[in-house]
């Protein structure tokens, strides 16, 4: 044999058929291909794997790891295969494992040995973390606007009704008066605090793995910040172990989405309740409800019911996430391949809940004097009495007791407290002036409560304002990240 300067073997024809051929010595066998297949949900990653790709390519031409030449081809032939994905028109090949072997396969075959060069510097494993975490981007201001038309919806029917009163409840029983505004106002301020996790898990969210490699990072002389700035990632990720075997912002999300499912679930049920005969407050919209198959009669808050079970789903999306990452030693194990079916699931139950059910709201019909006369109910008023005691100098352990016996008086003489004349109620106490029989007035009742986080109309008011310019910052952040 003639010696000489060893050639490089000429570049293969075709990609081949997995990235780690050299290594095995025979194809895959088809049934561990279709067990470890990501593909059938892991393809709606394809977006944020060709703005990964097309970064991490100008990236290795501006260390001069590839030429113009090829970076033209690269960026060329990701756009058509972005296009093509975008369309629908995309094929996949039974032996891609992932969108990353697919979009590879697919630009070896548009582009030819060029492609070859964009893996130069990275693995699937921070490639993969790179796109989950724009993925979590974006569907993090998805998901705050949505929380954002959810809380208009409710502030703009809140608005309609500052001075509408209503019974308040806990126990399911009757409590105290409140209006209806102020009620509606109660899942603002849970919104309000799901925003606010959304943003402060969309920082943990917003740091760069990619250049981390499988794990230990490359010997090669990439610029990680060149390809930080360009996808516009807030920092860098500072261990590469962590970097390609985190997912805690993943968790993070998810958990929000439990979170904000119980806060929906829990005005789902109470719309359900309103909806009732029993309550008879509120009729939901033909748009917006089914009938049933057998009573002609029914009107089924099946949408409302859907919300309030898909909770459990989404809670179940928590669980299996959480499982998936117990016991996982550093650095990438194929078990975090099962974190994108949860992911997914928990926000797009998420998504579609909120706009379901801001639908609901905007298209509820209210019945206003239904829910004046249940809060005409006046033991609902006991506790005023009470403290009508109290401000004249009666201890309210004493005040709470005997306003409880004349309670029991009422119920026993099928009576009500408001029936009682101020001579009754001064055989119970001199304390008690003529001011005790005006206490039972619905509309005075709501304007004594004033109280910041009361339920006054003045209080409503402000309020209202208050949580407009939140929903006004809300949208105005979205905005600002989404770029």
């Amino acid at each position: 044999m003639a010696r000489g300067k060893r050639k490089d073997p000429a570049p293969a024809r075709h990609a081949p058929s997995k990235v780690w051929e050299g290594r095995l010595g025979t194809r895959t066998a088809r049934g561990v291909e279709e067990y470890t297949s990501s593909l059938g949900f892991d393809l709606r990653l394809h977006a944020e794997d060709i703005e990964g790709s097309i970064a991490h390519a100008r990236m290795l031409r501006e260390v001069g790891l590839i030429g113009a030449g090829d970076l033209r081809a690269i960026l060329s032939g990701l756009r058509a295969v972005g296009r093509e994905l975008e369309r629908g028109e995309f094929t996949v090949d039974p032996a891609d494992e992932d969108i990353h072997a697919a979009v590879e396969r697919r630009l070896h075959e548009l582009i030819g040995p060029a492609a070859g060069r964009l893996h130069t510097g990275r693995s699937r494993n921070d490639q993969v973390a790179t796109d989950l975490r724009l993925w979590c981007r974006r569907r993090t201001v998805d998901l705050m606007l949505g929380c954002a038309g959810l809380q208009e919806a409710l502030l703009g029917r809140a608005a309609e009704h500052r001075a509408t009163p209503l019974p308040g409840y806990t126990h399911t029983q009757r409590a105290q008066i409140v209006s209806l505004a102020h009620h509606l106002l109660a899942y603002v301020e849970m919104l309000q605090r799901d925003v606010e996790r959304l943003g402060d898990g969309y920082r943990r969210c917003d740091v760069m793995p990619l250049g981390s490699g499988a794990l230990a990072g490359t010997t090669l002389p990439i610029d990680r910040a060149s390809t930080q700035r360009a996808l516009g990632f807030a920092a860098l990720s500072a261990n590469s172990l962590d970097a390609v075997s985190d997912r805690d912002f993943a968790v993070e999300l998810v958990s929000t989405c439990a979170l904000l499912m119980v806060h929906l679930s829990r005005l789902a049920e109470e719309i359900v309740l309103w909806t009732t005969a029993e309550f008879g407050f509120a009729e939901l919209p033909d748009t917006h409800a089914t009938g049933s198959s057998l009573m002609p009669q029914k009107k089924n808050p099946d949408v409302l019911e859907l919300a309030r079970g898909r909770v459990g789903r989404v809670t179940g999306d928590l669980v299996a996430l959480l499982t998936v990452l117990k016991g996982l030693p550093l650095a990438y194990n194929r078990d975090l391949q099962e974190d994108k079916e949860p992911l997914f699931d928990a926000v797009d139950t998420s998504l579609g809940t909120l706009g379901i059910l801001a639908d609901v709201v905007r298209r509820l019909v209210f019945d206003v004097a239904a829910m004046r006369r249940a809060a005409s109910d006046p033991m609902l008023l006991a506790t005023d009495v009470a403290e009508h005691l109290v401000a004249r100098g009666m201890p309210f352990r004493e005040a709470h007791a005997l306003v409880g016996a004349a309670v029991r008086r009422c119920v026993a003489a099928r009576r009500t407290l408001a029936d009682m004349s101020v001579e009754e109620w001064r055989e119970l106490s001199d304390r008690f002036d003529d001011e005790v029989v005006a206490l039972f007035d619905v509309d005075a009742a709501l304007r004594r409560r004033e109280l910041p986080g009361g339920p006054g109309p003045r209080t409503v008011a402000r309020a209202l304002s208050r949580a407009t310019a939140a929903v006004s910052r809300t949208r105005k952040l979205a905005a600002a990240l989404a770029g």
